[in-house]
Formats: structure tokens, sequence, C-alpha cells
């Protein structure tokens, strides 16, 4: 079916009708867009493009209500007419400019913070997906003394870092424990996490006792990166302000919901389904079956270091969502983590 084009007026409408609703969570009269959208017609006129809107489908009457809601294919028809490159507020950008000058090396905690983020400057929930650790090379390890034990870092080219406590071998002095460490990090930069777990199993057979405890316990570090990286994960906040959407949402939907942010996987694979390699993917109600069961959007972005894509961070909220404010401040937060995760890169 060809979508019908809209002319000038309607889509003025459209967009009004849209951010009436998202604002006030109630149906849209014709009198309220006439009053507050500065559209410069009569209620009568604005009442027949309603009328003409919900006939070809981008406005419904919700049961014997005099006002109008937009439906899926009206807010996909919203996004996909809203100006390029939306910008941001003052206040949201003040807070994402804030949140990147402070100094974080591991990416995951930057990524957790992200979420936090999101969450605040949009008063949905913040989503992100870190990158897989079995698919970045190792950049370096480091062995820090911690009383008597070792913590052995393992720090990845794109920013993670994973930590393992081990035990300290005994006799190891401090020279030789500061050779083990360079010796360590030089065996394993650059290789993958398979292939520096091989490389440690390889050297501790024929390794000084110390050093074999060291290569072992590397393996075994090595071996947790990759048996968690089969489990990705989504890291999640603001949770809590999805509960405050209740004018658009039915409490059932809004339990389906809360379940899939808690088991994961249908948005990890929600995820993976929608956010292609273009700026700022937007994925609305019945245009995916987990957005379906929730009636919600996703409004989410990969980031990359140089042409790398690394992962992903979004938006999860109603259907009935301040576009403009999440597409501006998601795509502003990718673009901070890509030149983050790019700097580390290099």
């Amino acid at each position: 079916m060809v979508e019908p084009e809209l002319g000038a007026r309607k889509i003025a409408v459209l967009h009004a009708v849209v951010e009436e609703y998202v604002r006030g969570g109630e149906p849209v009269g014709s009198e309220t867009i006439a009053e507050r959208s500065g559209l410069g017609v009569s209620a009568a006129t604005i009442r027949n493009e309603m009328a003409a809107l919900e006939e070809l489908g981008y406005l419904m009457h919700p049961h014997t209500s005099a006002g109008r809601i937009p439906t899926d294919a009206g807010y996909r028809k919203y996004v996909d007419t809203l100006p390029p490159g939306g910008r941001l507020r003052d206040a949201q950008r003040r807070a994402i400019a804030g949140f990147f000058a402070e100094t974080m090396v591991d990416l995951e905690e930057v990524l957790r913070g992200t979420t936090q983020l999101l969450s605040r400057v949009t008063q949905y929930a913040g989503l992100a997906v870190p990158p897989s650790g079995s698919d970045e090379p190792v950049l370096r390890t480091e062995l820090v003394e911690v009383g008597n034990s070792l913590l052995f870092l393992i720090i990845g080219q794109h920013g993670r870092v994973d930590k393992m406590m081990i035990d300290r071998p005994d006799g190891l002095e401090d020279d030789a424990l500061a050779m083990l460490d360079r010796t360590l990090s030089d065996r394993f930069r650059g290789k993958t996490v398979a292939d520096a777990r091989a490389e440690a199993l390889k050297a501790a057979p024929t390794a000084k006792p110390a050093e074999r405890t060291l290569f072992l316990a590397a393996a075994d570090a090595f071996g947790g990166i990759q048996t968690g990286a089969g489990a990705h994960l989504v890291l999640i906040g603001g949770v809590a302000n999805l509960a405050d959407e209740a004018a658009h949402w039915r409490r059932e939907t809004v339990r389906r919901l809360f379940e899939a942010l808690e088991h994961e996987s249908e948005m990890l694979e929600l995820l993976r389904d929608v956010t292609l390699q273009q700026d700022v993917n937007v994925t609305i109600g019945g245009e995916h079956p987990h957005t379906r069961d929730w009636e919600a959007s996703i409004v989410s972005a990969p980031f990359r270091a140089g042409t790398t894509a690394l992962g992903t961070v979004g938006v999860v909220g109603p259907t009935a969502m301040d576009y403009v404010t999440v597409m501006a401040s998601v795509r502003a937060v990718a673009r901070r983590l890509s030149e983050l995760a790019t700097e580390v890169d290099a």
C-alpha cells in the first residue's frame, strides 16, 4: 500500500495533535489545537483536517471521546516529518557535557552512568548494550598489589576493564612482580580474549612456579570474560520514570514492559533487531512484536570506535513520547560515547 502524501497543513495539525497528547495525556480536540497551535485557522478547518487524518489512519477516536489521539502510524509520520537534527535544550546540553567532562576509564562504568543520564534528560528509561568483551583486543594488563593479594586488571582496547583478585604467590618479591607485570602485559597486548587465554595456557607449563600461578590465573580471568560475553547484558537506568507515564499505558502493559526489562533477553533481542548503522533509529509500537506488546517506543543509536560498531544506547518509553527531546539526547550521547571510545582506542 502506497502511503498517501500529506499537505503541509495536515502535517502541521498532526504535529500539533501529537505534541499536545504527549504533553497532556488526554484526547485532543480541534478547539484545543486552534487555541494553542498558532496555525492561524479556525477550529472547524482543523476539525476537518483531523477527520481526514483519522480516515488516513494517523489519528483515532478512543472510546466515545470527542478528541483524538495518534495511532502508531501517526507517530511514525510525525517522526519522519520532523526537521533533521533536532536540538537539545540548554539544560540537557549542560547535563550531557557535564557527565562526559568527568574522567572515567572503564567503558562499562561510563555506560551505566549513561543510562542514568538519558533517564534524567528524557524522563523515560535509559538503555545501553556494552561491547562484547571477547571481541575486544587487549590493550594491556596490570598486576596491582592489594594487601597480601594481587588485583589482575585486563584493559580492553575500547575501554572495557575486567578485574580478578588472585593470591600472591609465596616468595614473590617486588622486583620479580614488576617484571612479571611487564611480561604478562607484553604477551597479551593486541590479542583477543580467546588468543590471550590460549597464550596463558601455553606459557604456564614451562614457567617458574610463581609465574605459572599467574599465567593460570590470567587464563581463568580471560576464560571468565569469554563465558560472560555470550550472555550480553542490557544496562538499564531510570525504570521508575516509566511508572510516571501511567496516563499513556494500561496497567497490564506496564507490567509486561517491567518484566521485559527485568529479564533483559527481549530487550536485547529488540535492540539487536532495530539498531542499524544509521544515526538514530526509532521503533514505534506495532513496528516490532515486542514494542507492540509493550505499547512502547524505542529510540536507539550505535556508538563506535572509529568505524567499528561497539554497542548501543537508547531510551524506552510510551509511544506517546517526546520524540524531539529523546532523539536529540540519544544522538548526542551516542556521539559523545563514540568520541570517548575512539580516544581510548587511539
